[in-house]
């Protein structure tokens, strides 16, 4: 696998479908109601930039300070969000944050780079794997796991719907991350 410095890369893009697919093959996330960051830490300096590659590191301090603790030349990939009172993402809330406002979270759901290496090629499983056992213990809040929902799939779509959410994410176990792509395994 190439080494390679953590720098920006367009992230992995989801194609919208309305049936998501089924199957011991596919895991799925909540769809949160955010912005899509990546967190890149090259050297000692942390960025936080948005999927069009819009500066957000000055923009949500908390999260930059808490990513200070990323592994050297470490990418990952997430969601900034801000829930409401019920506990649910509210885009209303985060486009509305100030300093004094509710906390903005960053929900973490792959590894992109991991010290310097290139995870790409890698299964989403095995990334995953690696985010959760190397990268997000030395993380602290407002950084969260974005957590697979262990259920079948009509149940899961019955309780997105039932709680008002924006929906569901289905990806594909073993599928690569394919930058700035829209493949359909996400």
């Amino acid at each position: 696998m190439p080494k390679t410095k953590a720098s920006f890369v367009e992230p992995m893009l989801l194609l919208r479908t309305a049936r998501l697919p089924e199957g011991p093959e596919w895991l799925y996330e909540l769809k949160l109601d955010g912005y899509r960051a990546l967190a890149i830490k090259a050297g000692d300096q942390v960025q936080l930039r948005s999927r069009n590659n819009k500066d957000f590191t000055l923009r949500y301090p908390a999260v930059t300070k808490a990513l200070a603790a990323l592994p050297n030349e470490t990418v990952i990939d997430g969601e900034l969000a801000v829930l409401d009172e019920a506990g649910r993402p509210s885009f209303n809330l985060l486009q509305n944050h100030n300093a004094t406002g509710p906390t903005v979270y960053y929900f973490v759901f792959d590894l992109i780079v991991f010290a310097g290496e290139d995870m790409t090629g890698e299964p989403l499983d095995r990334r995953r794997e690696l985010l959760l056992r190397r990268v997000l213990p030395e993380l602290a809040e407002p950084i969260r796991h974005s957590p697979t929902l262990e259920a079948n799939l009509s149940d899961l779509v019955a309780s997105v719907r039932a709680q008002g959410l924006e929906g569901l994410v289905a990806k594909r176990r073993d599928s690569l991350y394919e930058i700035g792509q829209r493949t359909g395994a996400w």
